[in-house]
């Protein structure tokens, strides 16, 4: 249902490392009349992702930094509440780049992909169905690629994309091992999500540890967090090792260039491929890789978990929750509820 008011988070400030609630303000505007060829979407779901951080930071990566004074940019899910697009038409919900407000216009331009509620909830467009089941399909399958038998290890592998790739890697016949930072989250990645071993990065001896954890070396490496984790993965690559560089949420700055290992010996020695990737590389198969998703998710073989907040007033501090691992799933911001 459509009201007057549209409350928007907007960045007011840029953050240095990790956002936190006072980089944003809390606003009200009108919500904007529909012109030809656009429609009025009613946000449903936020999502937060790793991903943001890099997005109001003043250095540009892939994207340009969301500008001072504007809506904080962010994936969304939601119902057509008007349209005057031929695409879209009122009632259908749709995912994509509608940032964190509860109103948005849009030309279709924004729109990632329509998603159909009896196929999955609304909010899985946002996770196991969305930006992390992708990100983990294509960076585990096209970048990785498994074969049966070998070793795959994950960074972060209780969160999001990280439980998704190790179930995609049971899918795919391979010996699982997750690492993640407490005791509670290496029982999730056995007990949830079905690694055949977990690893707690804070362990006296990281080495050891993994060294255990992988008797037969490491064939695919998941990497969500670059930093003294992979450094300690790198060491214990196999010959012809791959490598998916989805994120590298562990290093606080890039700005000086931080010291550390060098990967380069490894990768020469062991003939091994660290390869970056962006879920966006892969836009036009975003059909395909949800159709096998939810193939997968309604035959029980890919669970997932998910952490809502209630109410637009938590996005503000919603990344430094994400970044200090406080989430016990996909982290999502409910707006109100989905049609039907």
């Amino acid at each position: 249902m459509r009201n007057d008011t549209n409350r928007q988070v907007i960045l007011t400030s840029r953050p240095t490392d990790i956002p936190q609630a006072g980089h944003f303000e809390l606003r009200e505007s009108v919500v904007p009349e529909i012109g030809n060829g656009q429609f009025l979407l009613r946000n449903i779901y936020l999502s937060v992702d790793p991903a943001m951080r890099g997005w109001v930071s003043a250095v540009a990566n892939y994207s340009e930094p969301v500008a001072l004074g504007s809506v904080m940019r962010a994936i969304s899910v939601g119902e057509v509440i008007e349209s005057r697009h031929p695409d879209y038409a009122a009632g259908e919900v749709v995912c994509g780049l509608f940032g964190w407000q509860e109103f948005a216009l849009s030309d279709g331009s924004e729109v990632w992909f329509k998603h159909d509620p009896a196929l999955a909830p609304v909010s899985t467009a946002l996770g196991v169905l969305g930006i992390n089941g992708l990100t983990a399909y294509f960076g585990l399958l096209d970048v990785g690629q498994p074969k049966a038998g070998e070793t795959v290890v994950v960074s972060t592998a209780a969160g999001a994309v990280g439980s998704a790739v190790g179930q995609l890697a049971k899918i795919q016949g391979c010996r699982t091992v997750g690492i993640t930072g407490s005791d509670d989250k290496v029982a999730l990645c056995r007990e949830a999500f079905g690694y055949d071993a977990a690893v707690n990065y804070h362990a006296d001896d990281l080495d050891s540890a993994l060294a255990a954890a992988c008797p037969d070396g490491i064939d695919v490496y998941f990497d969500n967090t670059a930093g003294r984790i992979s450094d300690a993965v790198y060491r214990q690559l196999n010959v012809g090792a791959r490598c998916a560089i989805c994120g590298t949420a562990s290093v606080s700055s890039w700005e000086p260039w931080p010291d550390g290992p060098r990967l380069e010996r490894h990768l020469l020695v062991k003939r091994a491929r660290a390869q970056g990737f962006l879920l966006f590389d892969f836009q036009d198969r975003f059909g395909e890789a949800r159709t096998q998703l939810a193939r997968w998710l309604n035959e029980g073989r890919l669970s997932y978990r998910e952490d809502v907040l209630d109410g637009l007033e938590h996005a503000p501090g919603a990344i430094a929750r994400l970044y200090a691992g406080e989430n016990r799933g996909k982290l999502l911001i409910k707006l109100g509820d989905a049609p039907g």
